[in-house]
């Protein structure tokens, strides 16, 4: 059953030695970020599992020990999720890369870690299976689910200027805020892919997650910089 929720933003910016000289630009995100993973650690969960966004080769489970790394951004810095032998399970695609980088700087030791990526284009009922898969995967599970809101918020932005970046990034806010399983279940799978928006389909797994119970929600971080929309929630 899940017992809490970490929502992060998954850019390699996060990453300090990656954002480099405009790494101070998003302390605020990691401070954020860390909180939040503060919340699933006092849930005492037996599993955390840390779902976001994948192309083909990093779509699918990742086991414990499983590596990732920065050398793609230029930087040669290696994670893994958990403390197991690492090696396990291939490459991690880089939002858990960033995920593995979260937890490793919160110290995480509060019970073993898996990752599962999923394709930014994958239906939202299969978004939804995939949640309530991981949620009876143990008696206590805790999901750090990792994703952007659309890119597409000014001129400057990866995906250009969309007039309708602002509404759907207003409406995935509010419903990651507020805890809504109803309202992330409703968010527009298409649009999203038009807004490359990558938090679209991790977002709808953690609504399957959730089906059945009824956690609080709280925002503690939202922002566009650099035209992305990033967002901190933290459920339980």
């Amino acid at each position: 059953m899940l017992v809490a929720a970490a929502v992060c933003p998954c850019p390699p910016l996060l990453v300090p030695e990656v954002a480099a000289g405009a790494a101070p630009e998003l302390d605020g995100a990691r401070s954020a970020c860390l909180d939040a993973v503060g919340v699933l650690a006092a849930a005492r969960p037996d599993l955390l599992i840390a779902v976001g966004p994948a192309g083909a080769e990093g779509s699918g489970p990742h086991p414990e020990g499983a590596t990732g790394s920065f050398s793609g951004f230029g930087v040669d810095l290696r994670v893994r999720l958990g403390t197991a032998d690492p090696g396990a399970g291939g490459e991690l695609p880089p939002s858990l890369s960033v995920a593995g980088w979260l937890l490793e700087r919160a110290g995480w030791a509060a019970c073993p870690v898996e990752g599962l990526g999923v394709g930014e284009s994958l239906e939202p009922a299969r978004c939804l299976t995939a949640g309530r898969e991981l949620a009876a995967r143990a008696g206590r599970v805790a999901l750090l689910v990792m994703g952007d809101g659309s890119a597409c918020r000014t001129l400057k932005a990866p995906g250009y200027l969309d007039e309708r970046a602002a509404g759907f990034d207003a409406a995935a806010a509010r419903a990651l805020g507020a805890a809504d399983v109803a309202g992330l279940e409703a968010l527009d799978a298409p649009l999203a892919y038009d807004l490359k928006a990558a938090g679209r389909a991790p977002w709808q797994v953690l609504a399957g997650a959730a089906d059945g119970t009824e956690p609080g929600g709280r925002l503690l971080y939202e922002d566009a910089p650099y035209g992305v929309g990033y967002y901190v929630a933290a459920w339980s």
